[in-house]
């Protein structure tokens, strides 16, 4: 039973850090920016949320009202930011840098504001626990891999089928294509960053739930959904969502044959290996 649960749990672990990994896949697929930030943002949608809810506010309406924040704040770093750098000719390393900037000043307004120390959420259903069979899951777990799931579904029609979504793969297949047929691959640049700050919200807030909240938390979880996203397969959506649930489920169950700090170096390892043998991915586009 320790092993099912182990599964379980990791599965929708997983499927929380598979939004992190698609919503950071849309971003580097588009616009070739290592958006760093990207983990701040995805710790402040769940602060946020936090101090909504503190004041009286329905969790439901927290997260609506993170997420447009979150909105704001990605368009804000790729307009006045990002957009401001490639104007003056910056190089991918400078780039890089002043998201690690942008990183730690997200991380530590946080910190300075909230304090270092973890918060819970005060919300009483979170920690509600169901029972199905011998397997334990708390509310704030059902709920976690319900809107992941659909998140990631939502994401994939909205790539596929609704006319930004055909653009923005566009821009990303060929920018200077797309800038002499007048597809404005800056203003979508604008777009896919404020969509995928958004998305990211969404794991930054409900995972919160589950386990709380601290200023610092949003690096390792990008940190393993980049992993994901390049075993995945650069610009593959589906690729980065399912590498992300099968990185954390072998997390997950490694516990049952080592201690736990090591089970992250391993399953690391483990993909290091992988990706020599398949350096573009399961699931390269392109």
């Amino acid at each position: 039973m320790l092993l099912l649960q182990l599964l379980v749990n990791g599965i929708v672990t997983g499927c929380a850090l598979g939004v992190v990994a698609i919503s950071f896949s849309l971003v580097y697929s588009t616009t070739r920016i290592f958006h760093v930030a990207h983990a701040g943002v995805y710790t402040l949608g769940g602060y946020l949320a936090w101090t909504f809810v503190t004041h009286g506010v329905p969790d439901p309406l927290a997260l609506v009202l993170a997420m447009l924040a979150c909105t704001l704040l990605g368009a804000f770093i790729q307009a006045q930011l990002y957009a401001r750098l490639e104007r003056r000719g910056a190089t991918h390393l400078i780039v890089l840098i002043a998201s690690l900037g942008a990183l730690a000043v997200i991380q530590n307004i946080i910190a300075a504001v909230y304090t270092p120390n973890i918060l819970q959420f005060p919300s009483a259903w979170a920690a509600r626990v169901v029972s199905l069979g011998g397997l334990r899951l708390t509310f704030a777990q059902l709920v976690t891999l319900g809107i992941s799931l659909a998140a990631f579904a939502g994401v994939l029609l909205f790539a596929k089928f609704t006319p930004l979504g055909k653009r923005i793969r566009a821009v990303a297949s060929n920018p200077f294509l797309a800038e002499i047929t007048r597809l404005e691959p800056r203003t979508v640049y604008i777009y896919v960053i404020a969509i995928a700050s958004a998305v990211v919200c969404l794991p930054g807030v409900l995972v919160p739930f589950d386990l709380g909240l601290q200023p610092y938390g949003g690096v390792t979880p990008l940190l393993t959904a980049t992993i994901a996203m390049i075993a995945g397969g650069v610009g593959s959506i589906g690729g980065a969502f399912m590498l992300s649930v099968l990185i954390v489920v072998l997390q997950n169950l490694s516990l049952m044959v080592m201690p736990g700090q090591w089970s992250i170096g391993i399953t690391f390892f483990i993909f290091v290996i992988f990706m020599l043998f398949r350096p573009r991915g399961l699931f390269a586009t392109g």
